[in-house]
């Protein structure tokens, strides 16, 4: 679980736009970067290498 203070400071390091917590996946997406980050061990990993790109499905296009 992320803690709402902690994704209230998290950003994107791509495009610096704010995160969606998306628990069902433990993935945190940037819609502006149309990237995923994936969050193991309750730790988020916020490295473009360690992000899968987003589908036009999962964006909701």
């Amino acid at each position: 679980m992320i803690d709402k203070r902690l994704l209230d400071i998290l950003v994107c390091p791509v495009t610096k736009a704010p995160l969606e917590w998306h628990p069902e996946r433990s993935e945190l997406w940037c819609r502006a970067s149309r990237l995923a980050y994936p969050v193991r061990d309750d730790i988020p990993v916020m490295l473009e290498e360690e992000a899968r790109t987003l589908t036009d499905e999962e964006l909701g296009r």
